[in-house]
C-alpha cells in the first residue's frame, strides 16, 4: 500500500503546483491585486480601449461580449452586447460567466458594481490609462492576465519604433505648429493638457494652445481668436456629432487657419481613445501637420 500512498501523494503535489504555476497576477490602476488560478478565457471588457488592446497583444478571441459603441476591430461586431460603457447591464455580464472583468478608472458611479461582481466571484481589473506609458503598462499586464506576455511584449515593441520614427522626423523640425483640438462644437470645447489627446499632439510635433491641465476645457470664441492657432483640428465621433464646417460657424472665418485650409478632420475613436490606434493617431497628425517631411500615414 505504501507505494500507491506515494504514488496518490505525488499526484496530489504535481496538481497543487500545477495550479500555481498556471496562477495569474496583477496589480491594477487602482492598487489592487487581481489574481486569477489560470489565464483568462471569458473577458468582458467594459470599455473599448481595453478591447482594442486585448485585440493588439492577441487575445481578442478570448472576449466574451463588448459594449453597444465598440466597433473596432470589425470582427467584434459579432459579439453579444452588455449596453453601453456608461450604463453595462450586470446582470447580463453575471450571466456570461466571465473570468474576468476590465473597466475604466473613470467610470467611478459604477465601482458599487464592480464590488457586486467581485462578489459574485468575477475578478475586476481596472484601469487608466492617460498617457503612452500608462498604454503599454495596461496592455502587458493584460498580456500577463492572458497568458499572452510574448505577445503583449512585441506589440508594445512595435508600437515604440512606430513613435520612435516619427521621432525621428521631427527632429529637424525648429518651430511646432500651434493647435486646437476640438472635442465638442456645441458648446465649444477642446482637448486639455491631461489628456491622451495631449500626448498625441507632443508626439506628433505640436503645440497644444490650450494651457488648461484638464482633459478637456470649455472655451470661448473670443480666447480661441486670441490664440489664433495655426492648424485647428476638429474630431468627429460621439461627442462630436455632425459638426458644422468651420468656415460656416460665425466670426470663425477671422481664424487665420481657417482662411489658410489648414483643417484636420479626425476620427474620435482614434485621437481621443487611449488604445493601441493613439500611435497611428500620431502618425496621421504629424504628416498632416508636416506634410514635407513625411510620406503617408508618417511612417
Amino acid at each position: 500500500m505504501k507505494p500507491f500512498r506515494w504514488i496518490l501523494a505525488f499526484l496530489l503535489v504535481a496538481s497543487i503546483l500545477h495550479t500555481r504555476a498556471g496562477a495569474v497576477q496583477i496589480t491594477d490602476d487602482l492598487g489592487t491585486t487581481v489574481t486569477l488560478s489560470q489565464s483568462a478565457g471569458r473577458i468582458i471588457s467594459l470599455y473599448g480601449a481595453f478591447a482594442e488592446m486585448l485585440y493588439a497583444v492577441g487575445a481578442g478571441s478570448r472576449l466574451a461580449a463588448r459594449t453597444q459603441a465598440d466597433a473596432y476591430p470589425p470582427e467584434i461586431l459579432k459579439l453579444p452586447s452588455v449596453g453601453t460603457h456608461m450604463k453595462p447591464n450586470f446582470e447580463m455580464i453575471i450571466g456570461f460567466k466571465p473570468d474576468l472583468v476590465i473597466q475604466s478608472a473613470s467610470r467611478r458611479e459604477e465601482m458599487p458594481d464592480m464590488e457586486r461582481l467581485s462578489g459574485a466571484g468575477i475578478p475586476v481589473a481596472v484601469f487608466a490609462p492617460k498617457s503612452f506609458e500608462d498604454i503599454f503598462s495596461t496592455m502587458e499586464r493584460l498580456g500577463v492576465l492572458t497568458g499572452c506576455e510574448g505577445e503583449a511584449g512585441a506589440a508594445v515593441a512595435r508600437m515604440k519604433q512606430r513613435l520612435a520614427r516619427v521621432q525621428a522626423k521631427l527632429a529637424g523640425v525648429e518651430k511646432r505648429r500651434r493647435v486646437f483640438f476640438e472635442v465638442r462644437a456645441e458648446p465649444l470645447t477642446g482637448a486639455g493638457r491631461g489628456s491622451i489627446v495631449q500626448q498625441i499632439l507632443a508626439a506628433a510635433g505640436a503645440e497644444n494652445v490650450l494651457r488648461s491641465e484638464k482633459a478637456i476645457v470649455q472655451y470661448s470664441l473670443e480666447a480661441l481668436l486670441l490664440d489664433d492657432p495655426d492648424v485647428y483640428v476638429m474630431q468627429r465621433g460621439p461627442m462630436n456629432r455632425n459638426p458644422a464646417e468651420l468656415a460656416a460657424r460665425a466670426h470663425f472665418d477671422r481664424l487665420r487657419c481657417v482662411k489658410e485650409g489648414k483643417i484636420v478632420p479626425v476620427d474620435e475613436f482614434i485621437f481621443s481613445r487611449p488604445g493601441p490606434r493613439c500611435v497611428e493617431a500620431v502618425e496621421q497628425l504629424a504628416a498632416a501637420l508636416y506634410p514635407t517631411i513625411f510620406d503617408e500615414g508618417g511612417r
